[in-house]
């Protein structure tokens, strides 16, 4: 048991520091855009990438999940079977879906909102779509057999060929935003190079339909909880592109990418997470603990708000080479919206903390149904806010569809598994974070932006945690001394 312990923790390490380097790597490439791309080249960009989203789902039918799970319940002389299956399903369907889509490639460009001049883009996202879905099934094949670390080696590369090209294409050829598609079919295409050993070591010339009905009837209803958590993600683009213009979709999907900084300490606390209370949950003191952590990482996350909030303007305006700054000075009028898409992350880290008594307590039928309901309010508050309020609306739906999500989750969750959370010191949290937010806001509209305003601000923020009670080291080393002996 304690090996299978330590392969979990290995594995979840390995999975967790490659998503998270392969996620900031291509987070660079947000300032190298937006200091050589104009907004409506950015907000073509941002849309189509939107609608690649929702067609990732569509191709794979959620089959990779349904391979996962009668694979890893079939017997070693099965397996080949299983994989060949759903494999050979797969691509068919895949190559029947690129065939229809590139004769419809006109129409659902104009159904996108994409220019005329730029249709083709279209056809070359075809191509992502067909080489990402071929490569799916190896790649969940490479998790089932823990091999974590050529899995993480493939999409480290793949996203480093990825930047690189970017940058040759864009620097030393001259190209515009096609650049960007042309690199990412690349990088894809050697991804799937890359597990084409794993395709053809494991096809074998077995179809079993009887597996195919049992995979497709597990998998097609995952359909509907991926579509409902890709609208939450990025369905603010496309209506932003319905209802305003491609400029207005540029702004917002450049400021948008600057929340990485607290979807990566969300990530992180997930890897972390998720191993942690799934072999801590039968221990005696599991819910006391599950309580501290959350406060913790309220904690946490009001400390990477603060700074961020504080401080983004600064960071974004360096002037770095030829008087470029490190966000292109086009695009800084919209960093207004950063600290309230940092604000959504901080209530998704909610919901990836409640998720806990859900999967403890096994009742996950209950996540299509609050992904669902995020995503419902998500759509209605953009239709709703960005008339209104631009990119704006749009982040605040962002905002509110994590905050149903988290309320749902936690509803949920603590009638099967409650958990006496510090809800005094959690309020207190957010009520600082408020506070503090707002008094910096007052300070810039009567003019007092300054950097040392700024530094005793966040200074003070800990000063006020302490003073309200909040922060006792004597709990936090304890707690720390906890987490680390289990």
């Amino acid at each position: 048991m304690l090996n299978k312990l330590k392969q979990l923790t290995k594995d979840t390490a390995i999975y967790g520091i490659s998503t998270i380097v392969g996620r900031f790597l291509g987070f660079l490439l947000v300032p190298f855009y937006t200091n050589v791309f104009a907004e409506s080249a950015m907000g073509i960009y941002g849309n189509i990438y939107a609608y690649i989203a929702f067609f990732n789902i569509l191709y794979i039918f959620g089959m990779d999940a349904a391979f996962m799970k009668y694979a890893s319940l079939a017997k070693s002389s099965e397996k080949k079977s299983k994989f060949t299956t759903v494999y050979v399903f797969i691509f068919f369907t895949t190559i029947i879906l690129t065939l229809f889509f590139y004769s419809a490639s006109d129409s659902a460009a104009s159904f996108m909102e994409v220019p005329l001049e730029f249709h083709y883009l279209v056809e070359l996202t075809i191509w992502i779509l067909l080489l990402d879905t071929l490569a799916l099934v190896p790649f969940a094949n490479l998790r089932l057999e823990n091999r974590s670390l050529k899995f993480a080696f493939i999409k480290t590369v793949n996203i480093i060929i990825n930047l690189s090209l970017n940058l040759i294409l864009i620097l030393i050829y001259d190209m515009g935003i096609e650049a960007v598609f042309y690199s990412n079919i690349a990088a894809s295409g050697f991804s799937l190079l890359a597990v084409s050993g794993e395709i053809f070591k494991n096809v074998s010339f077995t179809f079993d339909v009887k597996t195919l009905k049992q995979m497709l009837k597990f998998g097609i209803p995952y359909l509907p909880a991926s579509m409902a958590a890709t609208i939450v993600q990025v369905i603010d683009r496309p209506i932003l592109t319905k209802l305003t213009d491609n400029e207005t979709v540029g702004l917002y999907t450049a400021n948008y990418k600057l929340g990485i900084f607290m979807m990566l300490f969300v990530a992180m606390f997930q890897y972390a997470w998720q191993p942690f209370f799934l072999n801590n949950a039968k221990e005696k003191d599991a819910k006391d603990v599950f309580a501290k952590v959350l406060t913790m990482f309220v904690l946490a996350a009001s400390l990477v708000w603060l700074f961020i909030t504080l401080f983004i303007e600064n960071f974004a305006a360096i002037e770095i080479l030829n008087g470029k700054t490190i966000i292109g000075k086009s695009y800084l009028s919209g960093l207004s919206i950063v600290p309230i898409i940092l604000f959504a992350y901080i209530f998704h880290g909610l919901y990836v903390n409640f998720s806990a008594g859900i999967y403890i307590e096994e009742k996950t039928k209950y996540m299509p149904l609050i992904t669902g309901l995020g995503a419902v309010s998500n759509v209605a508050a953009n239709l709703i806010l960005i008339p209104y309020y631009g990119i704006m609306g749009a982040a605040v739906s962002t905002l509110i569809s994590y905050i149903v999500m988290s309320a749902g989750i936690f509803i949920v969750a603590n009638k099967y598994y409650p958990v006496e959370y510090e809800y005094y010191k959690i309020g207190k949290m957010f009520l600082l974070m408020i506070v503090f937010g707002s008094a910096y806001y007052y300070l810039k509209s009567v003019g007092h932006d300054y950097l040392s305003y700024k530094i005793g601000l966040f200074f003070f923020f800990p000063i006020a945690l302490i003073g309200s009670n909040i922060i006792q080291i004597t709990e936090i080393k304890k707690l720390v001394k906890l987490i680390t002996r289990r």
